[in-house]
């Protein structure tokens, strides 16, 4: 079986605590056989007069030992096996978020959040039933099945025994036809599971924007039919699972009529006594659980199996970006060139990049400016391995960014996207986020840097202040210092800031920009913005166009070039002064 399979190293792992489970589900599988005999017995015992009072006493005393050995024994099979079942969703869902920490941006446009998080929730669990309930009522069908076959063989009548069973071979081709539909309807219920997620979590993170535009209603509507979607694959699901049980009692009842008819005769016949037919009934009635298991675990490992190769197709997939075989340890990023880059995102038809090429030394300031859409933080994102980079176009201290471990590069970077994640945290522990262990000196300088203090000391509890989910409530401006800060904290030899500063005032950005050239002295900072003023210390300044670069220079040479940089300077000063 895949599922087997897919989940051998983890069976292989706990096989002392399953074979130890299904040892005691064994026992107690064997221990229940007991009881129908002694009653059998009694019986016989009764019609022939054979029946004192002491005999009764032992057996009911017999009985009562019996059932407490047999609730201690399920006890611990239950407690192991379930716990099992618990311990491998906790472990898969471990590996299954440390995969996402290594997947590149590409994985999550081929997989969308709302199916990773159905992977997470649902096939997990789906997954841990089957290691748990799933191996119960395999146990059962099997272990329980036999032994009660074998004690009417043994103690009743062959006979008789096989002509009850002659409806189970109707019974398995049923399920094996059940369970083939199970398994289509199930991943497509899952799937339909995954998109109302992505509708929920579109609809939460863009409620201001639905609220604004008075799209409630029709948000609302949406859902509606998004989640109707996803009851009626439910239904579906429930409308095949519910004919498990109605076919197997249904085939298990006609085993009853079969084995009173037939045995009735055999009694009348004096092939068996009075006592073993009532023995054997009781005995075919134990069989129902087993034939019921069986359904159940046809229905479990359906889902399970399902659940597992939808699990196993998302963390098979690798990323786009690996580490070289012999990648080249450098101590500091001396110099960062580009010869030549050229740049297109898996999806889009047109380059993003055309052909870029700079030289930056430790220590200087590079800007980065131009239109919307110009490739500024496309640029940014080669430093940061996000895609894979052409071959011998990228190098930093004169060694191709490809040879170096992408460990080594997350270690030299912090970056400060335009949309920044924010934890439902304090505030201190959002600017901590890089350096847990960061000390209150540490913070308070990072804060002071990031020009945040003020906006702290206005928040009734400070650093504990609690940012509210994506620091919703955060301005923009303070969620643009709050992740300045975080970034500062760490202090990494290179400094990415991709138009953070666009949310706070020119005097605010100032001040930010003095310190960052303050701490930051002898180490490499990258700046794409709007505001010109904020590159205008850099040491050398890009001006992009459709992903090339089309002038270049100080910003006293661009001024002198009269293009396009010259032309936004003076409309930008003009505009602050007017403001002023």
């Amino acid at each position: 079986m895949s599922f087997v399979t897919r989940l051998k190293w983890f069976f292989q792992w706990r096989w002392r605590s399953y074979v130890m489970a299904i040892g005691m589900m064994a026992g107690v599988s064997l221990l229940t056989t007991i009881p129908p005999r002694m009653i059998g017995n009694t019986i016989d015992q009764i019609k022939k007069g054979n029946l004192t009072s002491s005999g009764l006493n032992h057996t009911v005393l017999l009985l009562i030992c019996l059932s407490l050995l047999l609730y201690g024994m399920a006890y611990l099979w239950i407690t192991t096996l379930f716990g099992n079942s618990a311990l491998i969703e906790k472990l898969l869902r471990g590996r299954f978020v440390a995969h996402l920490t290594k997947m590149t941006p590409a994985f999550f446009q081929r997989n969308t959040t709302g199916q990773l998080m159905a992977l997470a929730t649902n096939d997990i669990l789906a997954i841990g039933q089957t290691a748990g309930y799933g191996v119960m009522t395999l146990v059962n069908t099997l272990v329980g099945a036999s032994v009660v076959i074998v004690m009417m063989i043994s103690f009743i009548s062959f006979k008789l025994m096989l002509a009850a069973l002659v409806p189970l071979p109707f019974l398995a081709l049923v399920i094996h036809k059940l369970g083939k539909k199970m398994r289509i309807r199930f991943l497509a219920a899952q799937k339909s599971f995954g998109t109302m997620n992505d509708h929920a979590l579109e609809s939460i993170s863009g409620i201001r924007v639905i609220r604004s535009y008075v799209q409630e209603n029709q948000d609302i509507g949406a859902f509606d039919q998004v989640t109707s979607a996803v009851m009626n694959q439910n239904k579906r699901v429930a409308m095949l699972n519910a004919l498990f049980q109605p076919v197997i009692s249904l085939i298990v009842g006609v085993s009853y009529v079969i084995g009173i008819g037939y045995g009735s005769y055999l009694v009348f016949h004096h092939e068996i006594t009075l006592g073993q037919l009532i023995s054997f009934n009781i005995y075919l009635g134990m069989l129902i659980w087993p034939m019921i298991a069986f359904g159940e675990f046809i229905n479990v490992l359906q889902r399970g199996g399902a659940s597992a190769d939808r699990l196993e197709t998302a963390v098979s997939q690798q990323a786009d970006v690996q580490d070289a075989q012999a990648p080249v340890d450098i101590e500091v990023p001396a110099r960062i060139e580009m010869k030549q880059l050229s740049f297109t995102y898996p999806t889009a038809n047109h380059a993003s990049l055309d052909q870029v090429s700079f030289r930056l030394e430790r220590g200087q300031t590079l800007g980065i400016v131009g239109k919307t859409g110009s490739g500024k933080s496309t640029l940014l994102k080669q430093l940061l391995r996000q895609y894979p980079v052409e071959p011998e176009k990228l190098f930093v201290s004169s060694i191709p960014i490809e040879q170096i471990a992408l460990d080594r590069m997350k270690r030299w970077v912090a970056y400060v996207p335009q949309e920044h994640l924010l934890l439902s945290k304090s505030i201190r522990d959002n600017i901590a986020l890089g350096k847990p262990d960061a000390s209150d000196e540490e913070i308070a300088r990072a804060v002071a840097m990031a020009s945040f203090t003020e906006d702290i000391a206005q928040m009734g509890e400070g650093l504990q202040t609690i940012v509210g989910e994506n620091g919703v409530m955060l301005s923009g401006g303070q969620k643009q210092r709050l992740a300045i800060a975080r970034a500062l904290l760490v202090d990494l030899e290179i400094l990415l800031l991709d138009d953070s500063l666009s949310a706070v005032d020119a005097r605010t950005e100032s001040r930010i920009l003095h310190q960052v050239r303050l701490e930051r002295a002898g180490k490499t900072t990258f700046i794409t913005t709007h505001r010109l003023s904020a590159v205008s210390h850099a040491n050398w300044i890009l001006v992009l166009d459709e992903g090339r670069i089309v002038e270049e220079g100080t910003h006293d040479e661009l001024m002198l070039f009269g293009g396009w940089y010259k032309e936004q300077w003076e409309y930008q000063q003009m505009e602050a002064s007017l403001e002023e």
